[in-house]
């Protein structure tokens, strides 16, 4: 189970890193044009601390377990991007959006996982 729990760590913290990394970094206009169209409902302050949030939780998820030390922080972490996952499903589902539902109801299947597992007989 370390492994599957390990494998979907590193899956759910590499995609999210990704993301968090592009919200951070571009103008809101090219992350309008490149496809995100929700952004046009938030201020580009609130899309760039989402961005940061994002990294802040991938790091969150792999550092410790790697260090070896405040392993309490990946299911932490874990947590609180599953809730950031609930929120990115319901605001693609408000704005009619169905089709981009997937990717973050994904990204909730593993948070939720790796909070369950390492919450539960499985910690680092």
């Amino acid at each position: 189970m370390h492994t599957a729990l390990w494998v979907a760590t590193g899956v759910l913290a590499g995609l999210v890193l990704i993301a968090g990394l592009v919200k951070a970094v571009q103008p809101r206009d090219r992350l309008y044009a490149s496809g995100l169209t929700y952004v046009e409902d938030f201020p580009a302050w609130f899309i760039r601390a989402l961005g940061v949030a994002e990294v802040l939780g991938a790091v969150g998820l792999v550092l410790p377990g790697l260090v070896g030390t405040g392993q309490v922080l990946v299911p932490t972490s874990a947590v609180c991007l599953a809730v950031t996952m609930v929120g990115a499903v319901v605001v693609h589902l408000r704005r009619r959006e169905a089709a981009k539902v997937a990717m973050p109801a994904f990204l909730l299947a593993l948070a939720v996982f790796v909070a369950w597992g390492r919450l539960g007989a499985w910690p680092l």
